[in-house]
C-alpha cells in the first residue's frame, strides 16, 4: 500500500472524495487531528524567544517537542487505519467451504474487528493528548495566536469524536463482551476529558479576547 501522507493536499482529497475504500473515516480523522497539533505547534512557535513569555520557555519547548511527536504519530495513524481496514476485508475473502474454514474465517475477522477498533481509538487518545497542549499552550503561549490554540482544540476533538464512531462501528462486529465492555468504558472517559478541556480552552479564549 502507497503512503498515504506522501501525497499532496489535492491528492489527499481527491482519493479521500473517491469510491476507493481507503483512506476513509479514520484516515480522516487521523489527518484532521495531525493539523490540530500543528496548530498547536504555531502557537508554540510564536512563543518561543520572545521576552515576554521567557518565565515558561522551557515548558513551551517541552510542549513543541510532545506535539511533534504527536504529529508524527497521527500521520502513522493515518496509514495504519488504512492498513487495518484492508486487513480486515481480507478476511472476509477467505474460504468458507468447510466446517473448519468458516471457523477460521470468523476467528480471523474477530481479530481484524479487534486491531480496526484499536487503531481509531488510538488516533482518539492521540487527539486527546493534542487538546491537553492547545489548552497548555492557550494560557500560556502567545496570545496573538489564542484563537490558533482555540481551532487546535476544535479541530482535535472533533477529529476525537469522529475516530470514537470508528471505533463504535468495529466494536458492533466484536462477539467478546468483556472486551467491548472495558472499550466502551474507555471510550465514555476519554470523551468526558475531551468535553472538559474544550470547555476550559474556550473559557481561556473567550477570556482573552474579552
Amino acid at each position: 500500500m502507497s503512503d498515504l501522507t506522501k501525497l499532496s493536499c489535492q491528492e489527499f482529497l481527491e482519493k479521500l472524495a473517491s469510491n476507493a475504500p481507503t483512506p476513509g473515516g479514520g484516515g480522516g480523522a487521523a489527518m484532521a487531528g495531525a493539523l490540530a497539533v500543528a496548530l498547536a505547534s504555531m502557537v508554540g512557535n510564536l512563543t518561543v524567544g520572545k521576552e515576554k513569555f521567557a518565565v515558561h520557555e522551557a515548558e513551551v519547548q517541552n510542549i513543541l517537542a510532545k506535539a511533534e511527536a504527536l504529529r508524527l504519530k497521527m500521520l502513522s495513524l493515518v496509514n495504519a487505519d488504512a492498513e487495518v481496514f484492508n486487513s480486515f476485508m481480507a478476511c472476509y475473502r477467505m474460504p468458507k467451504a468447510t466446517e473448519e474454514e468458516k471457523l477460521e474465517r470468523n476467528q480471523a475477522i474477530q481479530n481484524a474487528a479487534k486491531e480496526a477498533a484499536g487503531v481509531p481509538f488510538e488516533i482518539a487518545q492521540s487527539c486527546l493528548e493534542v487538546m491537553k497542549l492547545a489548552d497548555r499552550i492557550a494560557i500560556i503561549g502567545n496570545h496573538g495566536a489564542i484563537t490558533d490554540a482555540a481551532v487546535s482544540a476544535i479541530m482535535a476533538r472533533a477529529a476525537l469524536r469522529s475516530a470514537v464512531y470508528n471505533v463504535v462501528v468495529n466494536l458492533k462486529l466484536i462477539k467478546d463482551e468483556a472486551y467491548n465492555k472495558e472499550m466502551y468504558a474507555k471510550l465514555e472517559t476519554v470523551q468526558k476529558v475531551a468535553e472538559d478541556l474544550e470547555k476550559t480552552t474556550l473559557a481561556t479564549t473567550d477570556e482573552v479576547l474579552g
